[in-house]
């Protein structure tokens, strides 16, 4: 299908309102994390309570990112986002004039689920408007926006929580403003095949199953490490698996019986996509591990304050943009071989900060490589959608956008809690030590983007112009 004239005249300014979102909600998602403290005393918030200030918004945008993607398909990607951006400019207008903590819980599910909404058809519209060279550029920008809301995210809220905890979410209100009305200017309406047709409807009995699995495996992840990891946290995780097979297999059943599956996982079969999978898991699973163990190294080991440790990222975060940017403008005939040579500069960065922790120039050094690292493995993006047809697009966006949420928290999860027991009394060997397993995670990673490298690498040299 031929993209419309409007998208053919100005797919850029579209890109840069869709990623604009991205960011936004990227960013709420890390700058709250340094007003914790401040919400605390500001509202006599227990532990449990500040809990949910944060893993309230992820609990609920991790639930339902599958949901939000089938709704963009149904209902129509520009709809969709524009709701998605609405409803997250108000629930973060809500929690900045929020008078309690139960409020303020309250409105970050709100936040959690309107990014939900807003967040899949970034990806989705993406696939469906770009291709060739401008898709490989647009998934690169997308993969920048993702280094650098983090960072950002951080660095900010430390200089925000100076002036209070409720800059901290009125800071998205006039962003939110801006992009609704942008929205319906700069991005065009859905493709008639990415429209709604009343020959389709969102599927019941799949959501039904997806969103108690998903949950099920989202909250012991979110709330577990704080919890002391209780028996409940094992159980819902394995009640949640157990949900999710079933989930699986009543797809395929709906896609059989011509139905129309909330997820088509028949998606799994296009080339690249498993292995991109796979290699995925691993490089969120050790990027999210990073993020929040190299945060508290910096401010309860070596004694940073929140700002100084923002900052400290940025030259981490300069490589991964520069080298999630720019990996296309390395010869054609090795952009299949990147993701496996990210993942191997991601080893040699990790390695390299485990004899650094405590500190110095070593320890900048060491986070270059490993960011720069981190940019190139993303275009691993590129090589696992190459083949993905724009009909499964929301089925695709779905499956990345969950999976990277899963990598983070399950690193999160994992890497924060041997951290924690590892740094009691604090010290720099513990750093090191999570250094080491971060390396062991990429190395592992590495296994998928040669199989990634392996089920690419074909169409590379039979139409070069695919990856850009």
């Amino acid at each position: 299908m031929t993209p419309s004239h409007t998208t053919a005249g100005r797919p850029w300014p579209m890109l840069a309102v869709l990623l604009a979102g991205q960011f936004m909600g990227l960013l709420d998602l890390y700058i709250v994390n340094v007003a914790i403290p401040r919400i605390g005393a500001d509202l006599g918030a227990s532990g449990a309570a500040l809990q949910l200030v944060v893993g309230g918004y992820i609990i609920a945008y991790a639930t339902l990112l599958i949901t939000g993607a089938r709704l963009g398909e149904l209902c129509g990607r520009r709809r969709m986002y524009l709701i998605g951006v609405a409803g997250f400019t108000a629930g973060s207008l809500l929690c900045g004039l929020a008078p309690d903590i139960g409020t303020l819980i309250a409105f970050r599910f709100v936040q959690g689920a309107a990014a939900a909404v807003m967040v899949p058809q970034i990806m989705s519209v993406i696939q469906a408007r770009f291709t060739g060279r401008a898709r490989a550029t647009a998934l690169s920008a997308y993969t920048a926006v993702l280094s650098a809301g983090s960072v950002v995210g951080l660095a900010l809220g430390g200089v925000l929580v100076g002036a209070g905890w409720r800059p901290v979410f009125l800071v998205n209100v006039p962003v939110g403003v801006l992009l609704t009305l942008a929205v319906p200017r700069l991005v065009p309406p859905d493709l008639p095949s990415a429209g709604p047709s009343g020959s389709r409807r969102l599927d019941l009995r799949g959501l039904a199953l997806a969103l108690p699995a998903t949950l099920l495996l989202v909250l012991p992840l979110v709330l577990g490490r704080e919890s002391g990891w209780p028996k409940w946290t094992y159980a819902s995780i394995a009640v949640g698996v157990a949900l999710a097979v079933v989930f699986v297999v009543a797809q395929r059943r709906t896609a059989a019986r011509g139905g129309d599956p909330l997820l088509n996982v028949d998606v799994l079969r296009v080339t690249g996509m498993p292995s991109g999978l796979v290699t995925l898991v691993a490089l969120m699973v050790a990027y999210g591990g990073f993020l929040f163990t190299f945060a508290l190294h910096l401010q309860s080991v070596l004694g940073e304050s929140p700002l100084r440790a923002g900052l400290t990222f940025l030259p981490m975060a300069a490589a991964f943009g520069l080298g999630s940017f720019y990996w296309r403008r390395l010869p054609r005939r090795i952009h299949h071989l990147l993701p496996a040579a990210g993942l191997a500069l991601n080893v040699l960065g990790a390695s390299c900060l485990a004899v650094s922790a405590a500190g110095g120039t070593a320890m900048w050094a060491a986070l270059v490589v490993y960011g720069a690292g981190l940019g190139v493995s993303t275009s691993l993006l590129a090589h696992a959608l190459v083949h993905v047809p724009p009909a499964r697009a929301a089925d695709a966006s779905g499956l990345l956008t969950t999976t990277m949420q899963f990598g983070q928290l399950s690193g999160v999860a994992v890497f924060g809690a041997v951290f924690l027991a590892l740094a009691d009394p604090p010290r720099p060997e513990a750093m090191g030590a999570i250094a080491w397993w971060l390396a062991l995670a990429a190395a592992t990673g590495m296994a998928g983007a040669v199989a990634l490298a392996r089920a690419v690498a074909p169409r590379a040299r039979q139409a070069p112009p695919t990856f850009g």
